[in-house]
């Protein structure tokens, strides 16, 4: 199993950066090779990827969800196997910090020859810097919001 760890800075408010981060539905205009998500109940998300030509769906459950703090999740059933965690850190009215820490168990050859030349991690550092500049070119302003906590 693998851990990565990506940290970056948005110039957007704690809250704004949370709150796009929590309308998963987006995550397709920002992570590559995520085609699709959809949110099935509150704490249930259905993931369609396609990266380098490999396609697969899986399900991922939120474990924990604290407004302008954390989400979590972990993957449940399936070939894909993850967990992580997003906190958001205000560093003053109009920046944050966002920390991912993301365990990630390779399944298969090509899974395990992509991890050790460090391709999930650079996919990582990448949808990043993706989120970044998408709530930055809206102005901090974030498409949906979900307050609730798990």
């Amino acid at each position: 199993m693998s851990m990565i760890e990506e940290s970056v800075e948005v110039e957007v408010p704690v809250r704004s950066a949370y709150d796009q981060w929590t309308q998963f539905e987006e995550y397709p205009s920002f992570m590559d090779g995520v085609e699709r998500i959809e949110q099935r109940t509150p704490t249930l998300t259905h993931w369609w990827t396609s990266v380098d030509g490999v396609t697969r769906e899986f399900d991922a459950k939120i474990t924990e969800q604290i407004p302008d703090e954390r989400v979590a999740w972990t993957t449940v059933g399936g070939e894909v196997r993850q967990a992580g965690v997003v906190t958001f850190h205000r560093l003053d009215d109009r920046h944050t910090r966002i920390m991912l820490q993301l365990e990630h168990d390779p399944q298969g050859f090509t899974d395990t020859v992509g991890d050790k030349l460090g391709f999930v991690r650079r996919q990582a550092k990448g949808d990043l810097q993706r989120f970044k500049t998408f709530i930055e070119n809206r102005g901090g302003t974030q498409t949906g919001a979900w307050r609730g906590q798990v």
